[in-house]
């Protein structure tokens, strides 16, 4: 029989976060209960059936009563119940907040705009291959709490500002922001609410990584706090950079040693190269083995999704960059495809458009002028892009998806990519951006 444990906690959102949250707390004796607007949440099945539930809405009476209350980090904690709670004085946390309190072993905290998932994903086989019993998760793949169960002896976070909003003092090793871009402002109101989110990775940091390429992610911390730099432009002593040789050839650096070409790695593209070097930064913060990083860049092949290589049609390379549902990530993209094949006198053709989330595309103006041939728009805000990026390149519309593939092809030539980078959400079409890449990959995987 489990003993209980201090007051009630309440977990207020189920979904795969809130599971993972009720089946730790319950197992560590702890009294639990989950509340959700939802009648049928999703996860409703996997709960203790001695966990108490409140389903159909969200129940004020019972989180009034909590300790404390876990919430998922799809609900926004501006909601009236959750503010109640917190007017009462009743501490609103984060399943992150609580893995912190499980564990002394280093964490390493990695949030951004972009990239987050594939540097994540990256530093996890750096450690892995470094032979170092490492979990990871939290915003990708498994939640944070389903992580004890493997007692790791390091944590790999990717952590987003949802997360973050309700979370204090993470103590983190090292911690890191990629990328600031306009994201999410729906819920976060403004870029300043957005960017302190973010920058509650650093509370109790002990050693902090940060792109010189971009001051926002640049933390306020102690003087004493070792810092490390990544960027695209040439490295000072002991920061990570790129190096170029008279024949155009990048290589990833450290001051002003050459660790390796760019064309050694799978992944390519500008944006792909900082994210390795933000993964060289990270690993030097723990220890790992430099030789045994740029091992594992080698062979790193990227996500799925994420700038991901589909294949070369008559001199065209074809990539869908599904997760692009921010106007950041869509730069990165375009930005790091269009300087790669600018050379050979190559131009990208975009598929743009689905749900716009406020953002203002304007930001797209310039990339699209310097590298776009051609920006087939699709969904239900493409009048709203047309508006913003009018005069930039080439603009077409399309009905489906596999109309906009079809105008890509059509309007391509060698050297040429195409490019699936929407800068926009997805749910107006499908159901979500892996089913909107699957889609592209497969009617690529059409043409002949």
């Amino acid at each position: 029989m489990l003993i209980q444990r201090g007051g009630l906690k309440v977990v207020a959102g189920l979904g795969i976060s809130g599971v993972s949250a009720v089946n730790f707390l319950h197992e560590k004796g702890y009294r639990v209960a989950v509340t959700d607007s939802r009648a049928i949440p999703p996860g409703h099945d996997q709960i203790p059936a001695a966990v108490q539930t409140s389903f159909g809405q969200f129940d004020l009476e019972l989180l009034l009563q909590a300790e404390e209350i876990i919430i998922s980090p799809g609900l926004d904690p501006k909601l009236p119940e959750i503010q109640a709670a917190i007017a009462k004085g009743i501490p609103v946390v984060s399943e992150i907040q609580i893995l912190r309190r499980a564990t002394d072993k280093p964490i390493i905290a990695i949030t951004g705009s972009n990239a987050k998932s594939t540097v994540t994903t990256l530093m996890g086989l750096m450690a892995a291959d470094a032979g170092i019993n490492v979990a990871v998760g939290g915003n990708l793949g498994r939640p944070a709490l389903d992580l004890t169960k493997d007692d790791p002896e390091l944590y790999i976070l990717e952590l987003s500002s949802f997360q973050l909003e309700t979370t204090s003092h993470l103590n983190a090793d090292v911690a890191v922001v990629l990328n600031i871009s306009e994201d999410h402002l729906d819920r976060h109101g403004d870029m300043f609410a957005y960017h302190t989110a973010k920058h509650r990775i650093f509370q109790g940091v002990k050693k902090v990584v940060h792109n010189r390429d971009d001051s926002l992610t640049r933390p306020l911390v102690p003087d004493a706090t070792p810092m490390q730099s990544f960027g695209l432009n040439a490295p000072d002593m002991n920061q990570y950079g790129v190096l170029r040789d008279t024949d155009g050839t990048i290589w990833l650096a450290r001051g002003r040693e050459r660790l390796l070409k760019s064309s050694d790695m799978y992944m390519q593209g500008l944006h792909n190269i900082a994210n390795a070097l933000a993964c060289l930064a990270l690993g030097e913060a723990i220890g790992l083995p430099l030789a045994g990083m740029l091992e594992t860049l080698k062979t790193f092949k990227g996500l799925e999704h994420r700038c991901e290589f589909v294949k070369e049609l008559n001199g065209v390379r074809y990539y869908n960059d599904s997760k692009g549902t921010n106007i950041g990530a869509t730069l990165a993209a375009l930005d790091g495809l269009g300087a790669a094949i600018e050379a050979q006198g190559g131009r990208v053709a975009i598929i743009l458009g689905g749900q716009g989330k406020g953002q203002d595309f304007s930001a797209l103006c310039n990339a699209l002028s310097k590298y776009a041939k051609v920006a087939v728009l699709i969904g239900e805000d493409r009048a709203v892009i047309e508006q913003a990026i009018q005069g930039t390149t080439c603009l077409m519309h399309a009905n489906s998806l596999k109309e906009a593939v079809a105008l890509c092809e059509q309007h391509t030539q060698a050297h040429d990519v195409v490019l699936l980078s929407p800068a926009c959400a997805s749910f107006d079409m499908f159901t979500g951006y892996p089913e909107r890449g699957r889609q592209f990959v497969a009617l690529v995987n059409e043409l002949n």
